[in-house]
This record gives structure tokens, sequence and C-alpha cells, in this order.
């Protein structure tokens, strides 16, 4: 069984799927390169991460909430009662005009309070703004504080501003302790996100950020065992840009403050565009596709690599669908586009 166990892990670890003609595993055994166990880490700084968001919660985004006029508790909830709580259970509060009449009958009360009852019970599932404040709270503080990091990393890189670097002398690239931590953090962050989506606020693009999530996180270790760690910092920087403001604009939702909500939407579509639509295509699929292939002696896990590239890419296109949409029923309803109401995409995603 163990020799079994053995040899599987030998041909799934198979240099000549994972590393290119020119490098071994040995090579990347040595100082300055990454050690792929090192990936493990990021187990251990997800468990810290959910930690402070916990603690941030706790002590700064709940009281900040509530401080802007957010209600600090659920709405009071129905009176006991188990037929209808049995019946909620099997209908989620949405009520057929023969169930209405035959609950009526059984429980001798009007269709009004029945109705009343299945709205008070319906408010006790649903996530409460202060949650999803702070939880937006959570993700725009560290995308924030990543996309910050991040610049200063790579300000003085080659590659910052020239994709091509790269790839130029692939694979003797060495890892720099930022670049290491920004690795891990990032990795740490995705890999929490993954977990607690199953907890936080749930939207109506669960399984496409639940497959995003998984495609990031592959992109991450994949690039981190191929030693493709320039373009994945790359691919980071890029990826938090947008998130902040929409992040952003979500708190300003939240809170009831719609005018800056709409700008912030506004600057989050540009961000979007830009970094989504233009840099990400042009700065990192481009390269890796086309000028790669001229300065890397390909190998079979770089196709997988540049695969996951462009199924990030075609989420991206999905929710810039989503965008459009918006802009367009912005166009029909005020005749021209000054602001992109933000509550309508609100209503796609939620």
């Amino acid at each position: 069984m163990l020799e079994t166990i053995e040899k599987l892990r030998k041909g799934f670890w198979n240099e000549d799927v994972w590393t290119p003609p020119n490098a071994t595993w040995k090579m990347y055994e040595t100082n300055g390169y990454r050690h792929f166990n090192d990936l493990y880490y990021s187990a251990y700084t997800a468990v810290i991460l959910i930690i402070i968001r916990i603690i941030f919660n706790r002590f700064l985004f709940i009281p900040l909430g509530i401080w802007l006029g957010l209600p600090p508790t659920r709405p009071r909830p129905p009176p006991a009662n188990k037929i209808l709580e049995q019946t909620y259970h099997q209908t989620r509060g949405k009520l057929s005009d023969k169930q209405l009449s035959g609950l009526c009958k059984q429980l001798d009360c009007n269709e009004r309070k029945i109705q009343r009852w299945m709205r008070l019970r319906s408010t006790q599932s649903k996530p409460t703004i202060l949650s999803k404040f702070t939880e937006s709270a959570w993700r725009c503080l560290f995308y924030c504080t990543m996309f910050t990091y991040g610049l200063v990393v790579l300000w003085d890189k080659p590659w910052m501003w020239d994709s091509a670097w790269c790839f130029i002398d692939y694979p003797h690239h060495f890892v720099s302790s930022e670049e290491w931590w920004y690795y891990n953090i990032e990795s740490a962050f995705y890999l929490a996100l993954l977990f607690s989506q199953f907890v936080d606020v749930q939207r109506k693009d669960f399984w496409v950020m639940f497959v995003h999530h998984v495609v990031t996180l592959c992109l991450l270790s994949f690039s981190w065992a191929c030693n493709l760690i320039r373009i994945g910092t790359l691919v980071l920087v890029i990826h938090d840009f947008a998130d902040i403001p929409l992040e952003g604009a979500k708190m300003m939702a939240y809170v009831k403050k719609q005018q800056i909500a709409d700008v912030v939407f506004n600057v989050f579509a540009l961000c979007w565009i830009i970094s989504r639509i233009g840099l990400l295509p042009y700065r990192i699929i481009y390269y890796s596709s086309y000028v790669a292939v001229g300065l890397v002696p390909m190998f079979s896990a770089y196709y997988i690599f540049n695969s996951l590239l462009i199924a990030l890419q075609i989420l991206h296109i999905i929710w810039t669908y989503f965008i459009i949409r918006v802009a367009i029923q912005a166009w029909n309803n005020n005749g021209v586009i000054i602001l992109i109401n933000l509550s309508i995409f609100f209503q796609m995603i939620k």
C-alpha cells in the first residue's frame, strides 16, 4: 500500500510535468528559490486572518456600522408556532393560496396574521445589514492593505513595468522575503474566503465566486510550484485594484449613503475596466500566451497554468456583462448615463 502511494506521489510530481527542461526539483531546493512546502504555511496564516477578522469585526467594524446608523440587532422574532415553523421550512415562507387557506382553517386565524408571521420569520433567516457591512469592511481593508503592500514590493522590480521580465531567464528566479509574504498572505486570504463563504452572506453569484476562489488558489499554487511567481505577483496586484472601490461602494450603500455609493461605484467600474478588461488581458494573458513562447521552454504544467489564467479572465467577462447590464438599465431609465445606479447592480448579485 505504501509503495503504491509512493509511486503515485512520484508520478504526480514528475519533473517532466512540473519543471521546464532546464530545471529540476533539486535546483529549487537551493537557497534563494521558492520551496513548494512553503505553501502549507498559508493554512496557518488563513487561521490567523480569520482570528484577525473576528477581532476587527468585534472592536472596529460592528461599532463603526452602529455609529453610521445600522441597527445592532435583528427585528423581533414571531411568536413560537410549531405548525407555521414546519410550513416555513417546507416552503421558505412562499405560500400558495391553497396552503394559506388550509393554514387559516387549521389554526383558526386570518390570512393577514399568517402572512405577517411568515414575514417576521423570514427576517430571522436573512443576514442583517450590519453583517453585510462588516463583511465588506473586512474585504475593503484587506484589499487596500495588500494592494498597497504589492505596489511597495513590486515598484522597483523590472517585471512591474515590463511583463517580459516575468519570463526572461526563467526558471532562474529567486524569491525575496517580501514576495514570499505577499504570496503567503494572499493565498491564505483566498483559502479563508473559500471556507468562510459558506457562513458569510450568500448571494446569487455564490457558485461563481466559489469557482473564482478555487481557480485563484490553483493559480497561486501552480505559479508557486512552477516558480512562475513574478507573473503571479502581477496578477495579484491587478486583481486587488478594482475590489477596493467595490467593497467601499457596498459599505456606503448599506449605510444608505446612496449618492456617495453611486460615485464610488463609478470609480469601481472604471477601475474594473482598466484592470480586469485592460491590464490583465494585455499585461498578463498576452505575455503568458504569446511572448513567453519565445522565452520559456514549454512544459505541461505551464499549459495548465495558462489555461487557469484564461478561465479567470472568462469569469471577469461574466462579471463585466453584469456591469454592462447595469449601464444599459441606467440608460433606459435616465436617458443618459450620468451615475450608474448601484442598487440595480446589487439586485443582480445579492
